[in-house]
């Protein structure tokens, strides 16, 4: 990448919710941008953690025992194989750090799922 990028106004552009787009690598990781509201799903992703930043509002981070709550500017990485559910009661921009070989959704297909090729459309 050669250019500056705005991960905050390229998150506000996006169309659709829970439907991350990628919008740089650095080495063997993706960086996304997405926009979330509502529930998402219930998956883990067995081998790989997954870096949350919050570039405007809000996002719960539901674990089986507990309730992450994250705020604009804050950082959360959820651990490789630990099931999670991201809820975003109002809409929530994020910034995600993820290895190249993560699935949307790990092992958990859903209708909500989005595949590497779909991140990599503009």
């Amino acid at each position: 990448m050669t250019n500056k990028l705005s991960p905050l106004e390229l998150a506000q552009s996006l169309p659709d919710f829970w439907s991350p787009k990628i919008i740089s690598e650095v080495n063997d990781s993706y960086v996304k941008v997405a926009k979330l509201k509502g529930e998402f799903v219930w998956h883990s992703h067995t081998n790989e953690d997954e870096l949350f930043m919050i570039l405007k509002g809000e996002l719960d981070i539901h674990f089986r025992d507990k309730v992450i709550h994250l705020k604009t500017g804050d950082v959360y990485v959820v651990p490789k194989g630990v099931e999670h559910n991201p809820i975003a009661e109002n809409e929530c921009l994020v910034m995600l750090i993820e290895n190249k070989s993560t699935l949307h959704t790990g092992e958990t297909f859903h209708e909500k799922s989005k595949s590497i090729e779909e991140q990599l459309s503009t």
